[in-house]
């Protein structure tokens, strides 16, 4: 399915231009307007996938042309970029129905994954397989497609409780499709319209991560230079997807609690509680039972976040799925990279088949964007798929290979070590081989430096 264009609305010539080309070069069509009378006529009589719209957009301003278009198609998501960003413009913004708020000046990077982010959660067609939908690299979009009885009737389940505000917890292995399910209630629930704002617990640093969450006031602290609004309060009436639940910190851990009992959050600083109505959605790849057992999850969030919960299998146990969504990932890298009448040979599809897929539907699908890009012909064969783990450049390492008499902590340290080999030292890409969190895998890291530290 051709994606429909999106519109891209600046008064500057340059800035516009820098946008379009940004977006065009990661294989998004894109239309281009001056002004926001010109955007309005246009969004009148075409169909767009996303609007991006500068805040000052020339004839009209960018919260008018938010408005107008919520009103003739309010489910195309908008973005609102500006140079002159204020807390209270955010939030008119968000409230308005903004899917997200950029200030300028920001990367290509930071703006492709936006977009592709955006497009994917409020996008798509159910194509056929009822698919939950979200963006992949480069700005293709990316489907949960299944023909398996068990997932769809998860999905059937998803949509009937989407329309609730009970907390939902997503618990599965890493590249299941955990933030999809995610997308998936949001876009069924009763403000579907309303901003989805997904935090990773992870990535959030311990003294700031109360502020990203709940505020702080102006002066709060050192470095407080004017009032900060939470993710809870710029959810407003939508979603709150908290990725990695389980590296949240334990002090995090008991005012979450109370955020997700009281319905309001307390600002850094702040004088009085700030009512809050966000669905919360937690994520885990992690059994949150276990780390329960472990002491490094408290109990009582747990049972008040597990009201409902989901567990996405992997995909060994789909394997009705592979050829399926292999079929799938080789149709959209291969229009992505203007390759035709590519397929998928016998001996390869066999192989897929067979195959583990520890990495699950990621892995598969880096699999075949890897395997359309180095195939030179129509047919993929087995060699392309690369499966052995080898590259021409890297068939010289030795395999991982374990030793008798090792202790399990030293087969977990010689296999986090020769994952980073093999990845050249990508962390986030040793972590998901892994399937542990940067974070954890950051702290084993450090755990050897100091054993090797206390050796000397």
């Amino acid at each position: 399915m051709q994606l429909p264009p999106i519109l891209v609305v600046d008064e500057k010539p340059d800035m516009l231009s820098a946008l379009c080309d940004a977006l065009d070069s990661v294989g998004f069509p894109v239309e281009q307007a001056a002004s926001g009378s010109e955007a309005l006529d246009r969004f009148k009589t075409t169909r767009y996938s996303l609007v991006i719209t500068d805040e000052t957009a020339a004839g009209i301003s960018g919260l008018p042309v938010l408005t107008s278009i919520k009103k003739i198609s309010p489910q195309v998501p908008v973005i609102v970029t500006t140079a002159n960003g204020s807390v209270q413009n955010a939030v008119e913004a968000m409230q308005a129905g903004a899917s997200d708020y950029v200030l300028k000046p920001f990367s290509v990077k930071d703006l492709q994954k936006t977009v592709s982010k955006i497009i994917g959660r409020t996008k798509g067609g159910d194509g056929g397989r009822n698919p939950s939908i979200v963006a992949g690299r480069s700005g293709a979009i990316k489907q949960i497609i299944t023909e398996d009885s068990a997932l769809k009737k998860m999905l059937a389940l998803a949509r009937e409780v989407a329309a609730s505000n009970a907390t939902v917890l997503i618990q599965g292995e890493s590249g299941t499709g955990k933030e999809l399910l995610a997308a998936h209630i949001h876009r069924h629930s009763r403000n579907p319209q309303a901003p989805y704002v997904a935090v990773n617990c992870a990535a959030l640093p311990d003294t700031l991560a109360e502020s990203e969450l709940f505020g702080h006031e102006k002066g709060a602290f050192t470095g407080a230079a004017g009032r900060k609004i939470g993710k809870f309060e710029l959810a407003g009436p939508g979603t709150v997807v908290l990725d990695e639940i389980s590296e949240m910190s334990m002090p995090l851990q008991a005012k979450l609690l109370r955020v997700l009992q009281e319905k309001e959050i307390d600002r850094i600083g702040g004088t009085k509680p700030v009512p809050v109505d966000a669905r919360v959605i937690a994520i885990s790849n992690r059994d949150l039972k276990e780390a329960v057992a472990e002491g490094k999850f408290r109990q009582d969030l747990y049972y008040r976040i597990n009201v409902i919960p989901f567990r996405l299998p992997p995909l060994r146990e789909r394997k009705g799925d592979i050829a399926l969504l292999a079929e799938y990932f080789m149709e959209q890298y291969s229009q992505l990279n203007g390759k035709q009448n590519m397929r998928i040979g016998d001996a390869a599809m066999k192989m897929l088949a067979s195959h583990p897929w520890y990495g699950n539907v990621r892995e598969l699908e880096n699999t075949m964007e890897r395997a359309v890009l180095i195939c030179n012909q129509d047919v993929i064969a087995p060699h392309h798929l690369m499966l052995d783990g080898s590259c021409e450049h890297g068939g010289d390492r030795e395999p991982f290979t374990a030793k008798t008499g090792w202790t399990v902590r030293e087969m977990e340290k010689s296999l986090i070590f020769h994952t980073l080999e093999e990845v050249e030292d990508n962390r986030t890409r040793a972590a998901e081989l892994l399937g542990i969190s940067v974070r954890t895998l950051r702290n084993k890291l450090r755990e050897y430096k100091e054993e090797l530290g206390e050796a000397k």
